[in-house]
């Protein structure tokens, strides 16, 4: 049986909202599709998860969650572009004695799906992924797990940034099991990762949060 191991957020980690970004420039537009990409493009087709509160999926099945805020509910502010802009942390259980890796993109299916985090080649051994990743290439505390290009053109975690009153916004969480370690490289847009996934996912499962500004 495969060991699993549990990645735990570090102590005393350093918000990136001191990292120079420049948030109001890089809001999130509704009317507008990223790059002519097409709303959706690249999101598996996932179960909804019934609640945020376990990761043990009782049909055997991927279970995937957060601690930061319950399925459906509201992201906290620390998450967001309004905020420390902190990935937030995610557990993972059930996963597929075949799974080699893990996938996951974090996008707004309300402004066309703009895409907030692409992360691809995390072992399908773990049970966690730790908050506050930095926005780097590869993560070495994932094995080397590599990061794709959001839409706000970096690498990593871009938090929720809707436009102001403009209601609240859905952020989908999907994640799904891979079959095997991905050769694309790091910085990858959204259209490639979703190329690169054909075929391989086993399993796919999903959490949503609310933000408005």
């Amino acid at each position: 049986m495969r060991s699993r191991r549990h990645y735990l957020a570090l102590a005393g980690s350093v918000a990136l909202a001191g990292c120079g970004f420049t948030v109001e420039s890089s809001t999130e537009t509704s009317g507008s599709t990223p790059d002519g990409e097409t709303p959706g493009e690249g999101v598996p087709t996932a179960r909804e998860n019934e609640g945020a509160t376990t990761t043990a999926a009782s049909d055997g099945r991927l279970a995937f969650s957060t601690s930061a805020f319950e399925d459906g509910g509201t992201i906290p502010t620390e998450y967001t572009g309004a905020g420390a802009d902190r990935s937030p942390p995610l557990s993972v259980g059930s996963v597929p004695e075949a799974a080699e890796t893990l996938a996951l993109v974090v996008d707004d299916p309300d402004a066309n799906g703009y895409v907030h985090w692409l992360l691809w080649n995390v072992p399908a051994s773990v049970d966690g992924i730790a908050a506050d990743l930095p926005q780097t290439e590869t993560l070495p505390d994932l094995d080397g797990a590599r990061q794709g290009t959001n839409d706000f053109g970096e690498l990593g975690y871009r938090g929720p940034l809707p436009p102001a009153d403009d209601g609240p916004h859905t952020y989908r969480f999907t994640m799904s099991t891979v079959s095997t370690t991905l050769d694309l490289e790091a910085g990858a847009s959204r259209g490639a990762l979703a190329d690169a996934l054909e075929g391989t996912t086993a399993d796919t499962d999903r959490i949503t949060g609310e933000f408005e500004r």
